[in-house]
């Protein structure tokens, strides 16, 4: 089978289309581990869809299922509009938690994020007060003195004890820092789209930054956040890394 593998600031994907749904969980599986596999985040499918350009299939690196992820929307409308699936450099396409659209201008792309939920604002753990949002996946999000002290084990647990990703972040100066622990993969990522919109919102919403703020995950590529009027944006460079026919032996997944 023929793949595409993206990377848009630290999370990378595994990207096919393909013309009907089904049951892919362990194809990710097998596809996304990185010794044995080709190795990534998640696995997207692009699916035709009668009123959208497409609709996707996305799959963490663990064969589950998720319904948003801020960095392969970007990745993904890349993808779409270099095959033709999408035209004029925008693509609109369903999720599992919404429409989405993104504009593409060569290798930078921003995506209209859909509207964050603020589900609790009063969470105590660790000494540290957390807001979960929803930003089309549910974040746990505190602030800290410094970025470096993330608790890998620490977010371990609150992963399992709300059912949420994990983020940190650090108000520098005019911008964001921010690191987060993800679902699905199950460890820290180089970077979360919707963890940093996450985080984006409850900076925001304290007005601890600007309407418009740089990012910088760990991954350390500029991203930016941005709130209008209501809406909210997020944007920053995409890349293909390669593009593979795979070889493995796949005869006993369905795909």
């Amino acid at each position: 089978m023929h793949v595409t593998k993206y990377n848009a600031s630290g999370n990378d994907f595994i990207i096919f289309h393909d013309e009907a749904k089904k049951d892919r969980h362990a194809l990710a599986q097998v596809l996304c581990h990185r010794q044995s596999g080709v190795g990534a985040d998640g696995m997207v499918v692009l699916i035709p869809h009668p009123e959208y350009d497409f609709e996707w299939e996305f799959y963490n690196s663990d064969g589950s299922e998720a319904t948003m992820c801020g960095n392969a929307t970007r990745a993904v409308a890349h993808y779409a509009i270099e095959h033709g699936i999408s035209i004029n450099s925008n693509a609109e396409f369903l999720t599992g938690a919404g429409v989405i659209r993104v504009n593409v201008n060569g290798d930078y792309a921003v995506t209209d994020m859909l509207e964050p939920k603020i589900l609790e604002k009063d969470i105590e753990e660790f000494g540290q007060q957390w807001w979960l949002i929803d930003t089309g996946v549910p974040h746990l999000v505190t602030e800290v003195k410094k970025i470096e002290d993330f608790n890998i084990e620490q977010a371990r647990e609150l992963r399992e004890k709300y059912d949420a990703n994990v983020n940190i972040y650090f108000v520098d100066e005019s911008s964001l820092r921010v690191r987060t622990y993800e679902r699905g993969v199950e460890d820290e990522t180089l970077a979360c789209g919707t963890g940093i919109m996450a985080s984006f919102v409850k900076a925001h919403s304290q007005e601890k930054v600007k309407d418009i703020t740089a990012v910088f995950p760990k991954s350390n590529e500029e991203l930016y956040a941005e709130y209008d009027n209501g809406s909210y944006k997020f944007g920053g460079k995409v890349s293909k890394t390669f593009e593979a026919e795979v070889t493995l032996d796949l005869t006993r997944y369905m795909f």
